[in-house]
């Protein structure tokens, strides 16, 4: 096998993977057949009723394009979005099989208009052809924002001129091809789809995609085997007598040899292979051998189940990667010594034996001092995992022996402001009383006070009375007195001076008395 044959694609963009759905023969019969059931669908398609301006999928899948791309001009872009939207949605597949069943009723209405050519799809609105292109093709990466295909491509993709993969998008026929296959199927890329399923996907260095050595076309091995194209053969080195698995081609019906397109594959890309993909591509060598009768191919089969149990126990990929390229070589060594020993048809010296015996002795050394250097890395490598979790237990229980210590802690200290918030609440209750009991003693004493200062106002104002009485009787008196001296000293004035005078004082005197 010419492993120098590579399929060059880049990386895997899940937008254009090849998902386009296939009608099938039972459901071709039952959508040409069923005319009523058309009516269904094509009233499902609808969604809703066109007017005068807008118009449905339908409408995109049967009328003329000019009239479909006049009206399209004179829509609002947010409507054409929603146009793509529902092809979108479509050929997601979230609306079940009924919607699966209106996009293939579409499908079938556009794969079957003649009237779409590279002429008349000129004319079309760009939107108006990223869905055609879309429904003829099955693929919703040309409905996406970030598609930026030229419309020549799309005339060229929607016609079959084109690959339909956006990774490749070479000429049709690829390469100049006039084998059958790539001749007669439309839309077919022998460089990037496989000849038995027509579907195409970006796997590359792999065993999941077969090469012919002969006419380079490609295949699924899991197609190849589901197809009955993998199977035992005649080997070409060793002759009649020997068989070995060998993949024949569909498109050239000539057979290759599988072993060694097993090795090659497995020598120029497993180092770069992680855990998954090693244990999916020895996954893959276990189904081709699997009923093979070969020895050497049944030691292969062997060793490949022996290795995916390891890589599922723990086993490195990098230690398992090294343990299936020296079993390939070994076993090539192995076929070249035996093809040469049944060519050469003579007996073996004793000498040339023991030196053949001692290198195989040796290789078998080397392979055990490989698996016991393993061993003893994996034993150690136990160790030191068994130690650490030791470490770790000791830690954990070290942190169990100090969250109790603290747990204990936290607890005397709650217990101790427990009590001190009780006698905090004794001595609160203490002071609230003496409050009340002072309270009433003030109240009791202001009542005193005020009493009291009652009654010494009323005492203050008596005796201030009384003293103003006695002051005015003593004045009186006093007047009294002087009016009498004056009386019998001015008895020899006359009458009428004596009458004013005696007049004026009792006036005086009454005034006095009033005033008290």
């Amino acid at each position: 096998m010419n492993f120098d044959q590579n399929r060059e694609s880049p990386a895997e963009s899940a937008t254009s993977r090849d998902t386009w759905p296939v009608i099938d023969a039972a459901t071709q019969v039952k959508l040409e057949n069923q005319k009523a059931e058309d009516g269904y669908y094509e009233q499902s398609v609808t969604h809703r009723p066109a007017s005068a301006n807008k118009f449905s999928l339908l409408d995109i899948a049967r009328e003329q394009v000019d009239i479909i791309s006049e009206r399209m001009y004179l829509l609002p872009n947010e409507y054409l979005e929603e146009l793509k939207g529902r092809v979108r949605g479509m050929l997601e597949g979230n609306g079940g099989s009924q919607q699966r069943d209106e996009f293939l009723f579409l499908q079938r209405l556009v794969q079957s208009r003649s009237d779409l050519t590279a002429k008349t799809l000129v004319k079309a609105h760009r939107v108006q052809l990223e869905i055609l292109v879309a429904i003829n093709s099955g693929i919703q990466f040309f409905l996406h924002q970030s598609m930026n295909l030229s419309q020549t491509v799309l005339i060229e993709v929607f016609v079959y001129k084109r690959c339909r993969n956006i990774a490749c998008q070479s000429q049709l026929p690829a390469e100049n091809c006039h084998c059958e296959i790539c001749t007669n199927r439309k839309g077919f890329c022998s460089l990037c789809m496989c000849v038995i399923c027509n579907k195409f996907d970006f796997e590359v260095n792999t065993c999941r995609w077969i090469g012919c050595d002969s006419c380079a076309h490609w295949t699924h091995t899991d197609c190849a085997i589901r197809d009955k194209q993998i199977g035992t053969g005649p080997s070409r080195v060793n002759g009649l007598g020997s068989a070995e698995m060998q993949f024949r081609c569909r498109a050239c019906n000539r057979t290759s040899e599988l072993f060694g397109w097993v090795k090659d594959v497995f020598q120029q890309c497993a180092p770069t292979w992680d855990r998954e993909t090693l244990l999916r591509e020895l996954t893959v060598v276990s189904k081709i051998f699997r009923l093979s009768e070969n020895t050497r191919a049944r030691q292969l089969f062997w060793k490949s189940e022996e290795l995916i149990e390891k890589l599922k126990a723990g086993v490195e990929e990098t230690t398992a990667c090294r343990i299936i390229l020296t079993f390939l070589q070994e076993l090539e060594m192995d076929s070249s010594k035996s093809s040469e020993a049944g060519n050469n048809g003579r007996m073996i010296p004793p000498q040339e034996a023991c030196n053949r015996i001692a290198q195989v002795v040796q290789e078998a050394v080397q392979t055990m001092e490989i698996v016991a250097d393993e061993k003893m890395r994996m034993l150690k490598k136990a160790r030191q995992a068994l130690e650490t979790c030791d470490h770790e237990l000791e830690d954990k229980a070290k942190k169990v022996a100090e969250l109790k210590l603290e747990r204990q802690q936290k607890r005397l200290q709650i217990d101790e402001l427990e009590s001190i918030s009780r006698l905090k609440e004794a001595e609160a209750d203490m002071f609230q009383l003496k409050a009340d009991e002072a309270r009433r003693e003030a109240d009791r004493l202001q009542r005193i006070a005020l009493a009291k200062s009652g009654k010494s106002e009323e005492d203050y104002a008596s005796s201030y009375l009384k003293q103003r009485l006695s002051e005015a009787e003593a004045e009186k008196q006093f007047l009294f007195e002087k009016i009498k001296l004056q009386d019998q000293g001015s008895r020899s004035s006359k009458s009428n001076d004596i009458g004013d005078t005696s007049q004026e004082l009792y006036t005086k005197i009454q005034e006095i008395l009033k005033s008290v």
